[in-house]
């Protein structure tokens, strides 16, 4: 991969992006602090930290929840059936996990075409078994799927969902990161 480096110092916070706030819509997520990871590049060997790769799953389920509840409330508002709404669910989910990587990795001063190689190379895994997993649950959880936003069981097979998939996906980043992929490559950009 073509890594290209900053061009110019970038202050660790700016006008547009508040202290403590990550993206361009900053006040809606968590920072991510990447400073905070440890990696050195000397991980590879020896595995990552839990530390670090439950940082890196917090990161992936901010951007999977957002993008997943937005396509439930968009879905279920214009009526749409199960099988669609899921669709869109998983695509905003993919959308807003890779957004929150590519305005950090753009912020630290690299390309557009750049940073978004980075955020499909750093999240793709990560998103996707934190996707299938989620999904999974909510599919196997009887009624589930037919429970509006207003019920109950709707929000606990999907906040149920998280909470299994981030089990799930936290020891695959670890080990992804241990051997220099997923959120690690990320890395090379700080």
């Amino acid at each position: 991969m073509n890594r290209e480096t900053p061009t110019a110092e970038v202050p660790a916070t700016t006008d547009r992006f508040p202290s403590g706030l990550d993206t361009p819509l900053g006040y809606m997520f968590p920072v991510m602090d990447h400073s905070t990871h440890h990696y050195t590049g000397h991980e590879h060997g020896h595995g990552a930290t839990w530390a670090t790769a439950t940082r890196a799953t917090l990161h992936c389920l901010t951007g999977c929840a957002v993008g997943e509840i937005l396509g439930m409330v968009v879905g279920t508002a214009l009526m749409w059936g199960n099988v669609p709404t899921m669709v869109l669910a998983i695509a905003l989910a993919f959308v807003f996990g890779y957004s929150l990587t590519l305005f950090a990795v753009v912020r630290a001063g690299v390309s557009m075409k750049a940073a978004v190689k980075v955020a499909l190379a750093a999240d793709t895994v990560s998103i996707a078994v934190m996707e299938l997993v989620d999904n999974g649950i909510i599919a196997l959880v009887p009624d589930a799927m037919d429970a509006h936003l207003s019920d109950g069981l709707f929000w606990y097979a999907l906040l149920g969902g998280f909470a299994v998939a981030f089990l799930i996906t936290t020891p695959v980043n670890k080990w992804m990161i241990g051997r220099g992929k997923g959120h690690a490559v990320v890395h090379a950009y700080h």
